[in-house]
């Protein structure tokens, strides 16, 4: 689709490679990523596609096929970002950071589309890059590991975008298996597959319809406060180097150095990587009640402590409890909108559909969409 779509915007050209990246849905870890901690997403069945050909000369043409617009730059100039098309600069980030790496793009034709929500907290913004980095590597005949694809992409997005996220996005976007979830070590990208046994259970994304712009949010200040707490742990615990070396106790002997709203960042940091541990120990006993809980507490402390839930995504968490055949419910993403995620009997999907989301788009007057989705496999290219 996306080769034709790639004819139909620059004309014919050289044969094109075809990219597909996945999505990602965060099963529990929140904002642990960033702080060294520890992860469990999984890939879902909703991606970026893109496709690639190279061209003579320095010109990059960009066709962004579901919007309808092109971008054009030279590989030749520095790479600037566009506040024209932002949407671009998710993919100028990935050819910036190959040239600082020593891999400078020649010219290329890329047009991309998918069925991805943007805004949604599902990793759209990292889906792009992954398929911009596969696909540069692709033309350029490079061959790089995972964990150096993942860390090009952040750098893109923390240094170019702007945005100060972790590597987990690209990350599961790269390695996901199908039928898995992932298990990330964040600080030494140590990875496991953790089977998803879901038996009688989906994984049930409900997109609030409150869309968040990461880069314009509260993000970044989250992990300002996260650094200030491990400031203040390091003056008494030399050993604390990010949250996830220390311990609740550390925290509350340190409490009295930090102010009430960076100990409470912190109290959720290690509160959450220790839910991590917990609940891939879970799947991996196949106790999805217990899986259920953690996903439980791991909304009440991103709502209180974290403080990045809003009225909207409660009321979808509240609604999903009351739901039948309900194990867990809690907000996914960066935060601040997006999505929930909630672990269903398959036999209460339709319930689900009709009462949880026909109760919310009542109450708030929004247009909420139910995504069921498979742990899918990682990018692929084609």
């Amino acid at each position: 689709m996306m080769a034709r779509a790639l004819e139909e915007a620059f004309g014919p050209g050289a044969e094109a490679v075809t990219v597909t990246a996945p999505g990602r849905v965060n099963l529990i870890g929140e904002h642990t990523d960033y702080n060294d901690g520890f992860v469990l997403p999984m890939a879902i069945d909703h991606a970026v596609e893109m496709a690639a050909r190279p061209r003579a000369g320095p010109e990059i043409r960009i066709r962004a096929v579901d919007l309808g617009e092109t971008a054009v730059l030279s590989s030749a100039l520095p790479i600037a970002t566009d506040p024209e098309r932002p949407w671009s600069n998710y993919v100028r980030g990935v050819l910036w950071a190959l040239a600082r790496a020593g891999f400078p793009a020649g010219g290329m034709d890329l047009a991309f589309g998918g069925n991805l929500p943007q805004g949604a907290g599902l990793a759209s913004s990292a889906a792009l890059e992954v398929a911009t980095a596969l696909a540069a590597a692709a033309l350029g005949g490079l061959r790089l590991e995972v964990a150096d694809l993942a860390r090009l992409c952040q750098r893109a997005e923390n240094e170019f975008v702007g945005v100060q996220c972790g590597i987990m996005d690209p990350f599961v976007s790269l390695a996901a298996k199908a039928g898995h979830a992932l298990l990330l070590d964040c600080r030494s990208l140590e990875f496991r597959h953790v089977p998803l046994p879901l038996a009688g259970h989906a994984v049930a994304i409900c997109h609030s319809g409150v869309r968040h712009a990461l880069v314009a949010s509260e993000y970044n200040r989250r992990r300002r406060e996260c650094a200030d707490g491990v400031e203040a742990l390091r003056r008494r615990f030399p050993e604390v180097r990010a949250l996830r070396d220390a311990t609740l106790e550390q925290l509350e002997a340190s409490r009295p150095a930090v102010s009430p709203v960076v100990y409470r960042r912190c109290r959720h940091v290690v509160a959450e990587n220790a839910r991590v541990i917990a609940a891939a120990g879970a799947l991996q006993e196949g106790d999805l009640e217990r899986f259920g809980r953690l996903m439980d507490a791991s909304h009440a402390s991103l709502r209180d402590d974290y403080e990045v839930s809003c009225p909207e995504i409660d009321l979808l968490v509240e609604l999903a409890r009351r739901s039948p055949g309900v194990l867990g419910s809690r907000i996914t993403g960066g935060g601040f909108g997006g999505c929930t995620v909630s672990l269903v009997a398959r036999e209460a999907v339709d319930a689900f559909r009709e009462g949880v989301l026909g109760e919310y788009a009542r109450r708030t007057g929004l247009c909420p969409r139910l995504l069921v989705s498979a742990a899918a496999r990682g990018a692929l290219t084609h």
